[in-house]
Parts: C-alpha cells; structure tokens; sequence
C-alpha cells in the first residue's frame, strides 16, 4: 500500500501540473477533433496528458496499476484484484476544451478499497489546483496562494447549484423546481468538467446534482477532494459512490457540501 504523506500529494500536483502544460500548448494552436466511438470528441491534448501522466506515475509508483480514459480499458477479470490504483483524465471537459472557455481539469486520483482517498484536480487556464487527502484536509492553490477548503452549512436562506454547461435535461430542471418551491431562493453556477464539485468542495455551491451518465475517471479525483472538504458524493439511494466496479459508469449522484442536510427528496425516482 502507498503510504499517504505531504510529499506524495506534491508529486502528484507536480504530475498534474506537467499535463496540464502540454495541454496548454495545444490549446493555444489549431488542433484536430477526432471522435472516439462514443462519439465523444478527442483530440491530440488528451493523448500528450495522458502519456506524462501515465509515464510520471509509473516511475513514482511502479507498483501500483493506473486505469485512464485514454489507455486501453482493462477487464474486470483483471481489476476487480486491485485494492489500490491510479484513476486518471488526462483531460476532463474535452468539449470546454475544444470551445476553447478555459473550464477543462486535469484529474488524478489515488483509490484504496474502492474509495478516493487522494485526489488532484488542475484546471491549467486560470492555474487552479485542488488537492486533497484523506486525513490531511483538501486544499485550493491559486498563483500567490494556498489556502484550505472547507463545504458549506445549508443555512435554509438560499440554494446555490453547480449545473453543467455542456449537460443537462428535464430531470435537473424538475429537481430545480422542486427546490424552489420547497426552500425559495435558487442561483444556478455553470461550469464544465469537474470543477462543478470543486465548487461545492471550495464552498460557493451547496450542491451539484448529475443526473446523466458519467464514468469513474470523471469523479475520482473531485471525489477526494469533496470527501476532504467535508462533503460527500452520494447516489440516489444516498449511498457513496464507489470506483473499480464492474461497470466503469457512475450511477446518477448528487455532490453536497452540508452532510446533514439531504437534497436526495428532491431528485429520487425521477
């Protein structure tokens, strides 16, 4: 088992931050879209982040076995043996990328026993960088500071929610109703890729609810840095989500920044 420490969790940033440089460079020239056979866009700056990842990661932790987006899916015959693994996005918001709005995440997260308990989130535009683990708090990196990330207490005054910009549907606008005539005040927060429960873990939204389809390497790393703000990641049902499943896709979850506080009554069933 990899021992968690301060220095660890540096590395792991230093990691992040070296794709997220490559992103950048790409980002600033013309770039091809492909499509992968989900019809989901790709293009050269996830494959140049997921090399330095996948590369940097081996030479730290040789032992320890990586599951990507981008690297060839491994069967479950084969990683349901795993009690720890590396989950990577290279490039999570490939079609914030590709709008070129700056709101795309390099996302790296440590799994122990199917539980996030490492994670680092870098969105290379604004140089932001939230980094968490567990037992040693969750933290948000600006140029020219650092400071520690706490979840915010549902106060009963107003709901703020983090909603997605590229995704969304009748069934959050429902819930979204649902909300407003049961607690008043509502203010919405767009934003792409995981930064959404980011904003949840800095505090500036109480909740995210996702109900559409996500895969593991979406969550993992903001995941960790939620659970270490004081918040957590539930499904419908209110049980945590849990990685290295069979199924690499993520059942229909709402981030909370209050634990207490239960905003599954206005989402279940739908």
């Amino acid at each position: 088992m990899i021992k968690l420490e301060q220095k660890l969790l540096k590395q792991v940033t230093a990691i992040a931050r070296e794709a997220g440089k490559a992103i950048i460079e790409i980002y600033h020239q013309d770039f091809e879209v492909k499509k992968k056979a989900d019809n989901s866009p790709l293009t050269l700056a996830d494959q140049a982040a997921n090399d330095i990842i996948i590369s940097s990661l081996h030479k730290l932790t040789p032992g320890i076995p990586m599951l990507s987006e981008e690297s060839d899916m491994i069967d479950y015959a084969q990683r349901q043996h795993w009690h720890e693994f590396w989950l990577i996005d290279p490039l999570d918001g490939t079609r914030e990328f590709v709008k070129r709005n700056g709101e795309f995440t390099v996302n790296i997260a440590l799994i122990s026993n199917s539980k996030p308990v490492l994670g680092v989130v870098y969105a290379p535009v604004p140089d932001i960088m939230y980094s968490a683990m567990k037992g040693a708090g969750a933290y948000k990196e600006e140029p020219g500071s650092v400071s520690g990330i706490k979840t915010l207490k549902y106060e009963g005054e107003s709901v703020i929610i983090a909603a997605s910009r590229s995704h969304s549907g009748d069934t959050l606008a429902q819930g979204i109703e649902r909300i407003k005539r049961a607690e008043g005040e509502v203010k919405i927060l767009c934003m792409g890729s995981s930064l959404k429960l980011c904003l949840v873990a800095e505090g500036k939204a109480d909740i995210y609810p996702r109900l559409g389809p996500t895969n593991e390497w979406d969550t993992g790393a903001a995941h960790a840095v939620v659970n270490c703000a004081g918040g957590k990641v539930v499904d419908l049902q209110g049980n945590e989500l849990v990685y290295n499943k069979a199924s690499l896709l993520n059942p229909e979850f709402i981030v909370q920044g209050d634990i207490n506080y239960s905003w599954i009554k206005y989402f279940h069933g739908q």
